[in-house]
C-alpha cells in the first residue's frame, strides 16, 4: 500500500477549486442551451443530463471518499480511472459541448474558432491514431513505469497525470464517435480499425496488470484492480460501439428508410 505523504491543506483547496469549477460549468452549460434554444433548434433533454452526469464523474474522482481513497487502494484508483478516462469523457461528448459553445457566442467568433479548429494542428490532434496513442499509450506508461508511485508523493504531478487521462479519454471518444462540429473526418472502417486495436490494448494491459501490478500496489489489489479495468472498460467500450455503430447505420441507410 502506497502512503500518501500530500499536503492536505493545498489538496482540500484544489478540490474545493475543482469543484466550483465543475458546477459552474453545469450553470454555464444549462444557461447557455436555454438561450440556443431561444435562436436555434430546441437543445435535446438527454444532452443536459448526458453532461451533468459526466461531470459528477468527473467531480467524483477529485472528492472524497474515492479521492482520497484512490492514493491508498489501487481498487479506487482503478474506479476513478473508469469515471474519469471512459465514462466521463464519453457522456460529456455526447452533450456536445463544443458545438454548443458555438451556437452561445457571436457568429464571428464562431467562424474564427472554426478556422483554428481546421488547422493542421487540430487535425493532428484529433486524428484517431494520435488520439490513441495519447490515450492507451498514456496508460501503459502510467502503469507500468515509477509514474505511478511518483503521482501518489507529487500533489502537481497528480493533477497533470489526471488532467491527462481525462484530456485523452475525450479526445479518443470525439475522434471515434462525431458529435461535434468535425472538419477533418475519417472513414467509419478507419476509425473502426483503430477503435479494435485501442480496445485490445487497454485489455492486454489490464491482463499485464493481473501479473504485474504496479510498484507499491499489492498483488491482491492489483489482481482486483486488473478484474475492474478489464470489465468495467469492457462495458463502457460496448456503450461506444453502439453510439458508433448507430452513427454508421444512420449514415449508411438508404434514403427510402430516412424518408418513411
Amino acid at each position: 500500500m502506497i502512503n500518501h505523504h500530500m499536503n492536505h491543506e493545498n489538496s482540500g483547496n484544489i478540490h474545493f477549486i475543482l469543484i466550483s469549477a465543475s458546477l459552474i460549468a453545469i450553470y454555464v452549460y444549462i444557461h447557455a442551451a436555454q438561450l440556443s434554444s431561444k435562436i436555434y433548434r430546441k437543445w435535446p433533454i438527454y444532452r443536459y443530463g448526458c453532461f451533468m452526469a459526466g461531470i459528477l464523474c468527473v467531480t467524483l474522482t477529485i472528492t472524497d471518499p474515492l479521492a482520497g481513497l484512490s492514493h491508498m487502494d489501487f481498487r479506487a484508483h482503478m474506479i476513478s480511472h473508469l469515471l474519469l478516462g471512459m465514462l466521463g469523457p464519453l457522456l460529456i461528448a455526447l452533450s456536445s459541448p463544443l458545438t454548443l459553445f458555438l451556437r452561445s457566442i457571436h457568429i464571428s467568433w464562431a467562424r474564427r474558432i472554426s478556422r483554428v479548429l481546421k488547422s493542421r494542428f487540430f487535425q493532428f490532434l484529433t486524428h484517431p491514431v494520435t488520439t490513441s496513442t495519447l490515450n492507451i499509450g498514456g496508460l501503459w506508461v502510467l502503469y507500468t513505469t515509477n509514474l505511478y508511485v511518483a503521482m501518489q508523493h507529487h500533489f502537481l504531478l497528480h493533477i497533470i497525470v489526471h488532467f491527462h487521462i481525462f484530456t485523452a479519454g475525450y479526445l479518443f471518444t470525439i475522434s471515434m464517435i462525431y458529435t461535434e462540429p468535425t472538419p477533418h473526418k475519417h472513414s467509419f472502417m478507419d476509425r473502426a480499425v483503430v477503435m479494435v486495436l485501442a480496445f485490445a490494448g487497454h485489455g492486454i494491459l489490464s491482463k499485464y496488470i493481473y501479473a504485474h501490478p504496479p510498484d507499491g500496489v499489492s498483488p491482491v489489489q492489483g489482481q482486483i484492480g486488473s478484474l475492474m479495468m478489464y470489465y468495467g472498460g469492457d462495458v463502457i467500450d460496448l456503450a461506444l460501439i453502439f453510439v458508433f455503430c448507430l452513427q454508421w447505420f444512420y449514415a449508411t441507410r438508404p434514403r427510402s428508410l430516412m424518408t418513411t
